[in-house]
């Protein structure tokens, strides 16, 4: 039972560790961002420098430059998952006389997730360029909070259309900008955010699909090899009846593989869940990931020059237009996006 409670104990860990980065990461002076500074201040005075620079080198390349890396490894921990899936639980499953329908539901949707991630890695997310900056200036209106009016990007030296931001790993200034998903390679903005929600939902059906699926194998394992009804012997040579810890540690020893590609892809399922269900609430509220944050930490910013001093700034969302015409745009965005540049 050990292996069991430390396996549990990681799991909360994980979850938790996970839930803090998503609570902190809209915070601009949090206590994680003050501990991660002080952290890093401390191990300066212990690594070498050159070490150092070899360290900020290779996390610059592959957090602020665009990189194939985490889209290899996306497509590798597919692999592993419907390869571990195709092998055994399959056919496995196709003996013991599992519907045919069913057994198929995670292939299905895994074309679709292929389908949705090329579109929202290949599309044009709104870069803002020269020939469409006016235009788009004119589709949102500034709320002269989180976006002033006449604001000029030093990076592209074009003015900043509301609602838009200059993304460092792509070097451009990026239309209704959400964030930068390293998994797509590309931008989220106004012209691939419908997709990339798709993909987000289609992701999670997949991972949920082949967690039901071989959840459903290994319970009629259990039901098949009438453990459940038995006894066992204890450290202590006790009888005892069996318990779920000790079918988990049994089905562990069977079928190890299988059990640990079911724990991996039931954290996945969980992950997904919440970062899908964050996504739906910012789609039904006409939102970015960017205007979040931002909002968030804004009681901590200073005063705008043209703002009164004496009249603090309050955030209010004027995108929002009701849910069904906040989804249409999402999908329709109200300007047409030229075709992206290679």
């Amino acid at each position: 039972m050990e292996f069991l409670t430390l396996f549990l104990i990681y799991l909360c860990f994980v979850l938790a560790v996970t839930a803090l980065l998503c609570l902190c990461s809209g915070r601009k002076e949090s206590f994680l961002a003050r501990s991660v500074n002080r952290a890093s201040q401390v191990l300066s005075l212990v690594i070498p420098s050159q070490l150092q620079r070899v360290t900020h080198r290779a996390l610059h390349r592959l957090f602020h430059t665009r990189s194939c890396l985490f889209v290899i490894l996306h497509v590798a921990l597919q692999a592993a998952v419907f390869g571990e899936y195709t092998w055994e639980v399959f056919v496995y499953c196709w003996e013991l006389q599992f519907h045919l329908l069913l057994l198929l539901l995670p292939y299905l949707l895994l074309a679709g997730n292929l389908g949705c991630f090329l579109l929202c890695s290949r599309a044009n997310p709104g870069t803002v360029t020269k020939s469409n900056a006016a235009s788009l200036v004119k589709v949102y209106a500034y709320d002269g909070v989180l976006f002033q009016r006449g604001l000029v990007c030093p990076t592209c030296t074009l003015e900043k259309p509301a609602r838009s931001k200059h993304c460092s790993v792509c070097r451009t200034c990026v239309h209704r900008f959400d964030h930068h998903c390293v998994w797509v390679n590309n931008c989220i903005g106004a012209g691939n955010a419908g997709v990339f929600l798709l993909y987000l939902l289609s992701l999670t059906a997949t991972a949920g699909a082949v967690a039901a699926v071989t959840a459903a194998f290994l319970i009629q394992v259990l039901l098949l090899s009438n453990i459940m009804h038995g006894t066992y012997l204890d450290a202590q040579g006790r009888e005892r009846p069996v318990e779920i810890p000790f079918l988990v540690q049994h089905l562990f020893l069977t079928f190890p593989r299988i059990v640990f590609m079911l724990g991996f892809v039931i954290l996945l399922t969980l992950v997904l869940g919440g970062y899908c269900s964050f996504s739906l609430y910012l789609a039904l509220t006409n939102q970015t990931t960017n205007e979040w944050c931002k909002s968030r930490r804004f009681g901590a910013s200073p005063p705008l020059p043209s703002q009164p001093r004496d009249r603090p700034l309050v955030y209010r969302n004027i995108y929002s237009k009701g849910i069904w015409r906040n989804l249409k745009e999402l999908f329709n965005p109200p300007a047409v996006l030229g075709r992206k540049k290679e």
